[in-house]
């Protein structure tokens, strides 16, 4: 027996492998400090999870619509359409069990064997990976922290081709938590309408997690919301990653195709999870806000004491709730540093090159723990590298 050839090009998430091994040491009895996950440490406010029980005891234990129920998909509609300034109907929502099917579907939909995808690395693993297993080609805009984690837009405009059939962009950014300037995005918008046979796949997952400013679309600008398709949920803005909730927003023509792929594959979305979604989106907002506050002050504690460390710096992220130190200054690759500051610290965290080859030199940390977590996270950390004659 055999699998398919294509499962060869079918990549990962390191963040679960690490995970893996850091509950294996606490099976031994070592405390872990866990930095590698990116998901919120905060539960799902009471009121969503009333409104899934209340979905459940009502009934709401059967198929749904493949696109979602309608009272979800207005809701979304007019979420994006207020805080993304552009129209939307209910028939360009698709609704499915996380947000990873929209990238699936999407570039499943779009890109042929040979078609070129361009995106930044580092990045979420996922988009390349989906690329391969389609047969397209990955390629790259490096990331750099020079430029605080933003495209350099001679570098986007030369990796363009005829090849191009998708561009992907993410910002708030995982793993950098770098964010594209309103003016990164209408110059890219330029860039592309010379284009427009290019689609545009914006990750927005971790729009409202942005600590400064206000958050910019490129479906926003003139002639791209209908070569755009928005990828959103609700795992990281309400805390629901069990939820298995998330949804896209994107021409008619193509959310029917999408729609279709999920007839394919998981049927529709999980109902009492759907209702719970809408209470989310139209209930009191104020858990946002105070997580994002949480997340800022998390934030400062641990680029500072990021900073502090031998050999390490950090830019302050701007979105999401990832730092990137560059760590060459401790004469270790990312890869080795990550695992001795797991194996000797207690520390799990992520080698930038689980983002992307561009990721060498960093590591990611993910500041969803709590602070007193990452002050001792920090601690341990000092302790190591004084060890291991960092200076």
């Amino acid at each position: 027996m055999r699998l398919a050839s294509r499962m060869e090009r079918l990549g990962t998430e390191t963040a679960f492998s690490v995970l893996a091994k850091a509950k294996a040491l606490e099976a031994q009895g070592r405390e872990i400090i866990h930095l590698e996950i990116g998901e919120p440490d905060f539960d799902t406010p009471e009121n969503i999870v009333e409104a899934g029980c209340r979905a459940l005891r009502e009934g709401q234990t059967h198929y749904t619509p493949a696109a979602g129920i309608p009272q979800l998909r207005d809701a979304i509609a007019a979420d994006v359409a207020r805080s993304r300034g552009i129209p939307v109907e209910r028939e360009q929502v698709v609704v499915t069990p996380g947000g990873k099917p929209i990238m699936f579907f999407a570039i499943t939909a779009l890109v042929d064997e040979g078609d070129e995808v361009l995106m930044p690395n580092p990045a979420f693993p996922i988009y390349e990976s989906m690329v391969e297993f389609v047969g397209g080609r990955p390629v790259f805009v490096p990331l750099r922290q020079e430029r605080q984690f933003r495209f350099d837009l001679d570098e986007f405009r030369a990796g363009l081709s005829e090849r191009t059939r998708l561009v992907i962009l993410n910002s708030p950014a995982n793993p950098t938590g770098g964010v594209l300037t309103p003016g990164d995005i209408a110059a890219i918008a330029d860039i592309l309408r010379d284009r427009p046979d290019i689609m545009v796949l914006s990750d927005e997952i971790y729009s409202r997690l942005l600590y400064d400013g206000a958050f910019a679309s490129i479906a926003a600008e003139p002639g791209m919301a209908e070569r755009t398709i928005i990828l959103d949920g609700f795992s990281k803005t309400y805390a629901m990653t069990g939820w298995r909730l998330g949804y896209g927003v994107m021409p008619v023509w193509l959310a029917e195709a999408v729609a279709k792929l999920q007839v394919n594959s998981n049927s529709c979305t999980a109902a009492a999870t759907q209702f719970a979604g809408l209470e989310a989106l139209t209930g009191p907002q104020d858990s946002v806000g105070r997580m994002l506050a949480e997340f800022r002050a998390r934030r400062d504690l641990i680029v500072a004491g990021l900073n502090a460390l031998p050999g390490v710096e950090c830019v302050v992220p701007e979105g999401a709730f990832y730092a990137f130190p560059r760590v060459v200054g401790t004469g270790r690759a990312a890869s080795e540093l990550a695992d001795l500051l797991l194996n000797e610290a207690g520390v799990a965290c992520l080698s930038g090159t689980a983002f992307g080859r561009h990721g060498e030199g960093h590591l990611r940390f993910s500041y969803a723990n709590s602070r007193e977590n990452i002050g001792k996270a920090l601690e341990r950390m000092g302790e190591v590298l004084a060890r291991a004659g960092v200076r």
